[in-house]
């Protein structure tokens, strides 16, 4: 389906990739530079999807996402100084420094928090869909995941009750190619993931994940179909990882010549920025502003999360819950 994007969205969807590309260029350093405990997964080169499904979204929408999730964060409204913060385990983080780059959550902005379980997240999108299915808002769910998930029980149990009760959610698979170090056709006998959907009864499409436009207009279309009372779809995104799975991977099961072609003929920013300056939708002038504008967000969203103070030893227990 063919979409009218106006300017002021494909302002919006360039400047979303850079802040995205930003803000995990930067993990990165300040991670190889001991700054940042913990693990790190960094979503550079698919940048695409969160951007274009997110774009489609309203901020009363849900989304819930994975380890790899800084960038569903950032295109879901998602404010960079508590994201840095988070990161950094300062008090001023999305969860008080506790969450970590894989649990951040912001619930006034509907999302509901990354997930370092794998495929953990789909039952739990069934819910908010459930949620505003039953209040009878038309608000919808989306559940990012990537294509090792979709071998777990959780992914056909959650689509499979989704379709059953015909819930507003959007099951949206970022196939980065590797479940870790294992490829694709290592682990599954089909080649397009979103032919599992036909198992269920409900529409699967298969996208191009490093084109933004694409991704937006199908994604908007399903957003749509799930407010009309259409019920759920299955989009698969082809993308590709930059980096290794996380920081520290020696990435040695990844051939460098696909890698190499990946990033310098196939980057969904550079893409993008081709597409708008050939099609005269916007001026290099105005891209490099957006650019200079994303660079002092990102420094002063630094100083903030550096600047900010470490949770204090008594606040250990606070905000944790147990059941007795």
């Amino acid at each position: 389906m063919a979409v009218q994007i106006e300017k002021g969205k494909h302002l919006d969807m360039y400047r979303t990739m850079t802040r995205i590309r930003g803000f995990e260029a930067n993990v990165e350093r300040l991670f190889a530079e001991g700054k940042i405990p913990g693990f790190v997964h960094l979503y550079l080169g698919e940048e695409a999807v969160a951007t274009g499904v997110c774009a489609a979204l309203r901020e009363d929408d849900y989304i819930n996402s994975t380890h790899r999730g800084h960038g569903h964060c950032v295109a879901k409204g998602g404010r960079l100084k508590e994201m840095f913060a988070e990161i950094y385990g300062k008090r001023t983080g999305y969860c008080k420094g506790k969450g970590g780059s894989m649990h951040i959550a912001a619930v006034e902005k509907g999302i509901l928090g990354a997930n370092g379980i794998v495929g953990g997240g789909l039952t739990l999108a069934n819910g908010a869909a459930f949620s505003a299915q039953y209040r009878g808002t038309d608000q919808v769910a989306v559940c990012f995941f990537g294509d090792g998930a979709t071998n777990n029980a959780t992914f056909h149990e959650g689509i499979n009750l989704a379709a059953l009760w015909n819930l507003p959610v959007i099951f949206v698979c970022e196939n980065n190619q590797f479940g870790m170090s294992v490829p694709q056709k290592n682990h599954q006998k089909i080649v397009d993931i979103s032919i599992r959907a036909q198992a269920y009864g409900i529409p699967g499409i298969t996208l191009d994940g490093n084109d933004v436009v694409k991704i937006y207009e199908t994604a908007l279309e399903a957003v749509n179909r799930a407010r009309g009372d259409g019920g759920p779809t299955l989009i698969e995104c082809k993308t590709y990882r930059h980096k290794g799975h996380f920081q520290g991977d020696p990435d040695t099961y990844r051939d460098k010549k696909e890698i190499k072609k990946w990033i310098t003929e196939r980057d969904p920013i550079q893409k993008y920025r081709e597409f708008l300056l050939q099609s005269q939708i916007v001026s290099e002038k105005h891209l490099e502003a957006i650019d200079k504008e994303v660079e002092e967000e990102i420094i002063e969203a630094i100083r903030f999360a550096e600047e900010s103070p470490l949770p204090a030893a008594e606040e250990t227990l606070e905000d944790v819950y147990v059941e007795l």
